[in-house]
């Protein structure tokens, strides 16, 4: 994940001021620091931004749109402007990384207990293969503004993009407001836009799985870019010796098993960045690097485990990024 990210002016050379808000939400903390002459965002409105997103996607809140559509009884739904948005971003991913991307793994995230409701315990292979049958993109359908169910029982997680669409929201609010020059973070996932009143670029320190206690990390510059990062080591749960990450593999319904320690993504919006980081997950590492300078608009840095050792790789364009010594 990402550990850092800050933004200060060595002096004052402008009537720019540095104004932070912080505050927790959607099951973590964020941060918005912006230069201005006033305090001209509100924490309420901020605060609102995401009351609104969370009544569109959370899984956790009771009412919200997506329990509306994963609801069994419910076989279409009229989607809000957000949730329109991030499905047909999902789509969209999909189909670039050939079914890698799949946001009907609601079933076995469940099923392999990371969802809201506690599991103890692994599945059977039985339990896996009835999961299955709801589970894939072809069983969803996008007409419009209605989005259906070819398949009785599919359900839908949207957390592998929906918080990089938060950033991107609130980093279009800000500009809305005639705020230039801010760096917003929710839960890692990162978006800057402008420069520091010194003129410097926002910069954001990242762990390096393994290396960190070392004391290696590495910090980016960031000029109106996102960045986020992934990793197996961020979320997974230990059944007695069996010890398995968040990530699912729609194809096999298993836990996806990776030489990827953790990825970085670097993308013009948070969005794509995040949608991004769980795709080179579950790719061969030379796959991942080879599909990101196809793709020419996206750099990332990864760590794998190759023959027991820990190995690193970048695209052809990540150098940029970093911050000289």
């Amino acid at each position: 994940m990402v550990i850092g990210c800050w933004a200060f002016a060595q002096q004052p050379i402008s009537t720019l001021q540095k104004h932070e808000l912080f505050g927790r939400a959607q099951g973590t903390t964020y941060t918005i620091t912006y230069f201005a002459p006033t305090q001209s965002i509100s924490q309420s409105s901020v605060d609102s931004i995401f009351n609104v997103i969370d009544q569109s996607m959370s899984l956790y809140k009771a009412d919200s749109e997506i329990l509306k559509f994963n609801d069994p009884k419910t076989l279409k739904l009229v989607l809000d402007p957000h949730m329109l948005r991030v499905i047909k971003e999902s789509f969209k991913m999909h189909k670039e990384s050939n079914g890698l991307f799949d946001i009907t793994v609601m079933p076995l995230v469940s099923l392999w207990g990371f969802g809201p409701k506690k599991i103890e315990g692994i599945p059977d292979s039985l339990e896996v293969k009835e999961a299955l049958k709801t589970v894939g993109m072809d069983k969803l359908k996008l007409r419009g503004k209605t989005l259906k169910k070819k398949v009785k029982g599919v359900e839908i997680d949207l957390n592998g993009i929906a918080q990089g669409y938060t950033v991107d929201v609130l980093h279009d609010f800000l500009l809305a407001n005639k705020v230039q020059d801010f760096i917003v973070e929710v839960g890692g996932e990162i978006r800057a836009h402008g420069i520091k009143p010194d003129g410097g670029t926002f910069k954001v320190l990242v762990q390096r799985p393994e290396k960190d206690s070392q004391g290696e990390s590495y910090i980016l510059n960031l000029n109106n870019k996102s960045v986020t990062t992934s990793g197996s080591y961020e979320k997974f749960r230990k059944v007695k010796d069996y010890r398995f990450s968040h990530h699912m593999d729609p194809k096999t319904g298993y836990p996806l098993k990776s030489q990827t320690i953790s990825v970085t993504v670097v993308a013009n919006s948070a969005m794509e960045a995040d949608a991004y980081d769980n795709i080179f997950m579950a790719m061969k590492p030379k796959d991942a690097i080879s599909f990101a300078n196809s793709k020419n608009i996206i750099d990332i840095y990864l760590m794998y485990l190759e023959d027991g050792q820990v190995k690193e790789a970048q695209s052809s364009g990540f150098q940029k990024y970093l911050l000289a010594d």
